[in-house]
């Protein structure tokens, strides 16, 4: 609480709610591959399916969200996004008596609840400007213990009720729309005529082609993070059947993602030292994330054992925490009001790697085991950092360029 404790009434207010909503969220996608085998009596290349077409229809809604922020307007996107996600969430229990309606609403879930995702991180970055990078980082702890909870009720749940999760689920999203609902109709009060909060027109200059051509601004860093969500895949279908295989208890590989909660909490202390002597800007975090990725692949690479998968998931764990607040943080300081399509659409092409990752790695992990995942995850990682540096590169001429511009205007 003492760390929460130094923000801003208004602050807590916004962490206690993403905190309820990533609980709810989380009680749901663990069980979802069981809910088809079990519940509906599928096979698991069924529940693989599922999983990628929940997946598809988010990057569908990160890019939708992204382009819609402006022409909807942030209160309409945002409610109206969460308030359909909590509605197919209640209808998927009565979905699923049919395959193609089940599968169907499962896509619609996926666009609706990565719809608000943009909206919701270039709110953040409007309303409280000096103080975004910080503020996204509590707001991903904050999110993280979320899904600590999550995740630790869901196999509870899952005894008593399959359904019991989806509609806890939507309850927490419907709650969540309630929360921007009033919490954005005082926000409007207070920041009245602020074109960043309210629905504005969109210039033809200023089309989604238009602003897709400014590729120093997003290419390279969204290229860099498809890269890492690939090389991150090791987990499932690397590290996951390796554990099986060497006849370990399965609690083991649940033991690595309890982990990767704990330190995303109390690693913070080391990440803001971190930040304050090696990696000052955002660029040298996202590039440092990347050897941090890298360096965990290698490990597992190398020493295909358990203390060799724990020091790998440390390692990872401190590249996921300089990446998760970095990428919104930059776009949020250098895109000014078309921050929410940039973000919707770095969002889209990073988690491309998401739904990429897990089919090549298992290809790859059939055919010779461990070894040659973890190589696969090593080369994106380093790709990474080549993609990174060249965005670092390509944002400061960006900057030297509009700096010179600014001075010739003066003159």
């Amino acid at each position: 609480m003492r760390y929460f404790s130094k923000y801003p009434k208004e602050i807590n207010v916004f962490l206690g709610a993403s905190l309820i909503n990533s609980t709810g969220s989380s009680l749901m996608w663990p069980l979802i591959a069981m809910f088809v085998f079990d519940e509906l009596g599928r096979n698991m290349k069924a529940a693989g399916l599922v999983i990628l077409i929940h997946s598809l229809g988010g990057i569908a809604g990160q890019l939708l969200g992204g382009a819609l922020y402006h022409r909807v307007g942030v209160k309409r996107l945002i409610v109206g996004a969460l308030g359909m996600n909590a509605l197919g969430l209640f209808a998927l229990p009565v979905a699923s008596q049919s395959w193609p309606l089940f599968i169907t609403l499962m896509a619609l879930i996926g666009v609706f609840n990565a719809l608000s995702m943009p909206a919701i991180q270039a709110f953040i970055g409007f309303r409280f400007p000096e103080r975004r990078g910080e503020l996204f980082n509590v707001i991903y702890v904050a999110n993280n213990i979320g899904v600590a909870v999550g995740t630790a009720l869901s196999g509870f749940l899952a005894d008593v009720s399959y359904t019991l999760s989806f509609v806890l689920n939507g309850v927490t999203s419907g709650a969540f729309a309630v929360f921007f609902l009033f919490y954005l109709g005082r926000t409007e009060n207070k920041t009245a005529g602020s074109p960043v909060l309210a629905q504005t027109s969109v210039s033809r200059s200023e089309s989604a082609w238009m602003l897709m051509r400014n590729i120093r601004i997003y290419l390279y860093m969204s290229v860099a993070v498809l890269l890492l969500n690939f090389g991150n895949s090791i987990w499932n279908t690397g590290v996951s059947p390796f554990i099986i295989a060497e006849d370990m208890p399965k609690r083991m590989y649940g033991f690595l993602w309890t982990l990767n909660g704990i330190l995303i909490f109390v690693a913070q202390p080391l990440m803001t030292l971190l930040k304050r002597t090696a990696a000052r800007t955002i660029n040298a975090q996202m590039t440092a994330s990347a050897i941090f990725y890298m360096a965990g692949y290698a490990c597992i690479l190398t020493m295909q054992s358990y203390p060799g998968m724990v020091l790998a998931m440390i390692l990872a764990t401190f590249g996921e925490m300089l990446i998760a607040p970095a990428m919104p943080a930059f776009l949020s300081e250098r895109a000014g009001k078309h921050t929410p399509f940039y973000l919707g659409l770095s969002g889209g092409i990073g988690s491309a790697g998401r739904v990429i990752g897990p089919y090549m790695m298992g290809a790859y992990y059939d055919r010779g085991g461990l070894s040659p995942v973890a190589w696969l995850a090593v080369v994106t990682a380093l790709l990474s950092i080549g993609f990174f540096i060249i965005h670092a590169m390509a944002s400061r001429h960006r900057a030297s360029a509009k700096a010179s511009a600014a001075a010739v205007s003066q003159t």
